[in-house]
C-alpha cells in the first residue's frame, strides 16, 4: 500500500515528461488543427511566442520532481497551474468535448490521488495561524 503513491508519482511524471520531449525535442510533428477553430487560433498565439516552450519546460521540470519522492509535493505544485489549465482549455476551448478523454481522467486522478497523499505537508500553506507576530525588540 505504501509503494501505490510512488507508483502514481512515477506514471504522472512519465506522462509529463513524455509530453514535454515530445514537442522540445521535435519528436512527434504537431497535428494541424483545423482553421479558424477556438482550438486553431489558441495554438496560435501559443507557438510562434515561444510561450509553448515555456510551458513544456515546467512540465518537464514538474514531471521529473513528481517522479522523484522527495520533491513530488514541490513538482504538484509545479504542474498544478498546469493541469488547470489543461482542464481550462478542454472545457472552454474544445466545449467539454475532449473533456472526457482518458489521458485527461488520467492525469487528473493521479494529481487528484498525490495531492490527497500530501495534504498534511500542503495543509501548512493555508494555516495562517502558525505564522508568529514580529516582536518590535527583534528590530
Amino acid at each position: 500500500m505504501k509503494y501505490i503513491p510512488n507508483i502514481a508519482g512515477a506514471l504522472l511524471g512519465l506522462l509529463f515528461i513524455a509530453s514535454a520531449a515530445a514537442v522540445l525535442f521535435k519528436l512527434v510533428a504537431m497535428p494541424p488543427l483545423p482553421e479558424g477553430t477556438p482550438a486553431a487560433l489558441f495554438m496560435g498565439a501559443f507557438e510562434p511566442t515561444g510561450y509553448l516552450n515555456f510551458v513544456k519546460v515546467c512540465e518537464l521540470l514538474g514531471g521529473i520532481m513528481v517522479a522523484i519522492p522527495c520533491s513530488r509535493n514541490f513538482g504538484l505544485l509545479i504542474l498544478g497551474p498546469i493541469i488547470i489549465n489543461i482542464l481550462a482549455f478542454h472545457t472552454f476551448i474544445n466545449k467539454g468535448a475532449t473533456l472526457l478523454d482518458p489521458t485527461v481522467i488520467v492525469v487528473s486522478l493521479l494529481a487528484l490521488y498525490l495531492l490527497w497523499c500530501g495534504r498534511r505537508q500542503f495543509a501548512g500553506l493555508a494555516n495562517c495561524s502558525r505564522v508568529q507576530s514580529i516582536d518590535k525588540s527583534q528590530l
